[in-house]
């Protein structure tokens, strides 16, 4: 089992530059994945995009890779005539509102367009340095959310079993709860007709009672769900869809059982279920 929420960080110096990759996500119902690049190394993002699509498959994930080159490959080229443009321009100016023909080299060149940078930019060698970085991150990002999940998966499995023990005392009070309608609907049957009450017609209206209030249907259902529950920690890597699915489901017999009830201790015990089952679905939303 994996979490949706994870974070790694690694950099790495070389004599030509610093390479940095961080990693981090958190809970999404699909996967939303942001990858910031430099600019320049916009043309490599589908191919590290298909290296974290290959491992997650749910969540809000943003990688972020950045490059600080300590030489810079970059040529500067000056146009020549566009400083002798805005020297002229600059002259105009100040002969039109009298001040001081004084155009020092420093506004020229700090005027757009003057010195222009010519980068070239190997997008193969900055995957080449990028790449073991970026790997190294990503195993440390998995293993992170791995961790994370088999924490949530005992914990999961502890709730389940608090679960499991409200579905079993459930069942023990089944027929309690059934002798009690069969006993009530005896004694109203005595009160009204006294001696002249028909066997027959009790049993029909108790079977009619337990047909309307009888919570077998209900255990059977939830003892179903637990199972399909365990099946899915145990077997499926990524179950965070199917957990949610299954506790609908669960809170639908729960519901049931409650309303059906008739005991204090029932009820006290679909209020310990209940709570269970919200812990589980809290917690289920943060798995893969």
């Amino acid at each position: 089992m994996t979490s949706m929420t994870g974070y790694a960080y690694e950099e790495k110096s070389t004599e030509e530059a610093t390479v940095s990759v961080e990693i981090k996500s958190v809970n999404s119902r699909f996967l939303d994945l942001a990858i910031n690049l430099p600019p320049y190394l916009n043309p490599l993002e589908s191919y590290f995009r298909a290296k974290i699509t290959e491992k997650v498959l749910r969540g809000k994930v943003d990688v972020y890779i950045r490059v600080r080159e300590n030489e810079s490959d970059s040529e500067v080229i000056p146009d020549t005539n566009a400083a002798v443009a805005y020297m002229n321009a600059i002259k105009k100016i100040a002969e039109a509102t009298g001040f001081a023909d004084d155009v020092s080299l420093g506004l020229i060149i700090s005027q757009p367009g003057v010195l222009n940078v010519n980068r070239k930019y190997d997008v193969e060698k900055y995957k080449a340095m990028i790449e073991p970085v970026f790997e190294a991150a990503l195993t440390r990002f998995m293993d992170d959310r791995k961790r994370e999940g088999e924490n949530m998966k005992a914990d999961l499995q502890k709730k389940l079993e608090k679960l499991s023990e409200c579905a079993k005392f459930f069942t023990e009070w089944q027929p309690k709860m059934e002798l009690y309608f069969k006993e009530q609907i005896t004694t109203k049957f005595r009160e009204l007709l006294e001696d002249k009450a028909d066997e027959n017609r009790i049993m029909t209206e108790t079977a009619a009672m337990l047909v309307k209030y009888t919570i077998n249907e209900e255990i059977v259902r939830l003892n179903s769900h637990i199972a399909a529950m365990r099946d899915e920690l145990a077997k499926n890597p990524a179950p965070g869809k199917r957990l949610d699915f299954i506790c609908q489901e669960m809170n639908r017999e729960i519901n049931t059982i409650g309303s059906k009830n008739q005991f204090a201790e029932v009820g006290a015990m679909v209020i310990t279920a209940k709570d269970s089952l919200e812990n589980i679905r809290e917690q289920s939303k943060n798995v893969e």
